[in-house]
């Protein structure tokens, strides 16, 4: 798989002011007595109530064996199968996201916005990524109407690698030829989303 890191000024900049990542002392490490995110459990009883509360569409595994996307299987956060990211085809944008990020909180309606009305033809999947509140991540979900299915990587596992989040949010756009291109996220509107598609994707909407 060949990954693309966009490195432009603009674009470092605008990830430096829309983007946030968790700190020492946030969740999503397990440090300062915080829980171990290797024992994080995202598929309790509780946690499927407030996901069925929530709307939240089911985890979907993919057909493929080898999509373009590293051979790493997330849970579905919240219940349902977990998902080798190497079964996922493209066209497919993937957002990480965390429960405590504010610009994550800002963006996720315009995702869902874009969901609604193109995810028939390129699919969504958030990741709450390095995050030890699953309950407050599906809360978020609720809050902010995010309805597209949801992985979970508590112990952020995609940072071993070429999927690594560059900021949160960040965009990961797999093409239908398998390569993968990470963006720095914030955005604001659907729009801004559907010209990252068309520019990352090849797709015209």
């Amino acid at each position: 798989m060949r990954v693309r890191i966009l490195a432009v000024v603009g674009l470092l900049l605008t990830a430096l002011l829309c983007s946030c990542a968790p700190e020492a002392d946030e969740p999503g490490d397990g440090e300062s007595g915080g829980p171990s995110a290797s024992n994080i459990d995202v598929d309790t009883p509780e946690l499927r109530a407030l996901k069925k509360r929530a709307g939240i569409e089911p985890c979907v595994p993919g057909p493929a064996t080898d999509g373009g996307l590293p051979s790493l299987t997330l849970a579905c956060l919240g219940g349902g199968p977990a998902v080798d990211l190497a079964s996922l085809e493209g066209p497919l944008v993937l957002n990480y996201w965390y429960a405590a990020c504010g610009p994550c909180r800002k963006e996720m309606p315009a995702v869902q916005d874009f969901y609604e009305r193109y995810g028939d033809r390129v699919p969504v999947i958030g990741i709450d990524i390095m995050d030890v509140m699953p309950k407050a991540a599906l809360e978020l979900a609720e809050q902010t109407g995010a309805r597209y299915p949801q992985l979970a990587d508590p112990g952020g596992d995609l940072q071993g690698t070429d999927l690594r989040a560059i900021g949160y949010p960040t965009f990961a756009f797999l093409d239908a030829d398998g390569e993968t291109t990470m963006v720095g996220g914030g955005i604001e509107s659907a729009e801004e989303l559907v010209e990252l598609v068309e520019e990352h994707l090849g797709i015209a909407l």
